[in-house]
């Protein structure tokens, strides 16, 4: 029974498709109901779309495949943070950024150092990749605090701060974005296991394309429900729309590819699971942030800031020295992946009981 629903998972959370249009078209005023529905259908949907990434990548391989995964490594994340953009939900989309940040370092990697743990004593990873994985991190993560903390500071002078820090800082985490890929898919592949492409010649890649534009599709039809009915179902759950950001959107749009991180450290492939784990967080600081902050000015009611709250800058910055420390000796065990999670949940229930004043 686990194999099968192991192996058939996807299929069995994509009923959550369906069962989403039905309660929108039929009974739109229950939100709670139309939110847990297309939460459970998100997470589908993007490994449909990291099943498809993953096949044309293999396809066209080297850099070029590299360049394809990781601009969509994160496409659930950036559909739904541009579908609350659009709906002046700023604040959620902050919060989602930093849940997804926290949660790739502490939650995925505890859950990898546990389960890769279990039959072995002891895990190894590159420990050069992970470091300076580990370092971009931390400039993604100064990168995102520092407005912060001028926003604070400001706020005590005389004048309004205004949007221009964030803007500059954004092209900067961009820049150092474009600099990581050519790093990484061009001047030290080897280092990070890049490989030709092992299935260029033969087949078709429509088949692939048709899944990807599909399930980008599916991702923004239920993006959309999802954010429609949130704030209404938040207040319902008794959750603030921080909490949820943070955890549940967080979670929802990271679930594929934490999944597959998860499967990679049970099989002793440590170094795919950092990579999966640090990478996506880097990714997200660095592409996904200032995206969202250059498509807030078009799209958006008022721009969007990097302001972020004082507890999301602490758990951030916890969750980046975590990682460091762990990173540096290249191996580790189930006891800190205990860890990781231990402080993942803290995370979690400080902002849970976060009262709502405090938010920003």
């Amino acid at each position: 029974m686990f194999k099968w629903l192991r192996q058939r998972w996807t299929t069995v959370l994509l009923g959550g498709v369906p069962a989403a249009a039905l309660l929108d078209f039929l009974a739109p005023e229950r939100r709670t109901a139309i939110f847990l529905a297309t939460t459970l259908a998100i997470i589908p949907l993007a490994a449909y779309i990291g099943r498809a990434t993953d096949q044309l990548a293999d396809r066209l391989g080297g850099g070029l495949g590299g360049l394809l995964n990781a601009t969509f490594g994160n496409a659930a994340e950036l559909i739904i943070g541009v579908l609350a953009l659009r709906r002046g939900l700023t604040d959620l989309v902050k919060a989602s950024l930093t849940g997804s940040i926290i949660g790739n370092v502490l939650l995925v990697f505890g859950l990898c150092a546990i389960v890769g743990g279990v039959k072995r004593s002891v895990l190894k990873f590159n420990r050069t990749a992970a470091g300076l994985s580990a370092t971009m991190l931390l400039l993604s993560a100064i990168g995102l605090t520092v407005p912060a903390v001028f926003h604070q500071l400001s706020r005590r002078g005389p004048d309004t701060p205004e949007l221009t820090l964030d803007t500059e800082i954004a092209v900067v985490l961009l820049l150092t974005y474009c600099a990581s890929l050519v790093f990484t898919l061009k001047t030290h592949r080897g280092l990070y296991g890049r490989k030709e492409s092992r299935s260029a010649a033969g087949g078709s890649a429509w088949p692939a394309v048709t899944m990807l534009v599909g399930a980008t599709a599916g991702v923004a039809w239920m993006s959309e429900l999802l954010v429609g009915a949130l704030s209404d179902a938040a207040q319902s759950l008794g959750m603030s729309n921080l909490f949820v950001g943070v955890v549940v959107v967080a979670v929802i749009g990271n679930a594929a590819e934490h999944f597959s991180a998860v499967l990679m450290a049970a099989r002793n492939e440590m170094d795919a699971a950092i990579g999966i784990a640090v990478g996506s967080s880097t990714q997200i600081a660095l592409f996904v942030a200032p995206l969202l902050v250059f498509l807030s000015y078009v799209i958006a009611p008022e721009p969007m800031d990097l302001l972020f709250t004082v507890f999301e800058v602490v758990a951030v910055g916890l969750a980046v020295l975590t990682i460091s420390l762990i990173a540096h000796d290249g191996e580790t065990h189930w006891m800190e992946g205990v860890q990781l999670v231990a402080v993942y949940a803290i995370l979690v229930l400080g902002f849970y009981f976060l009262p709502v004043a405090s938010t920003r």
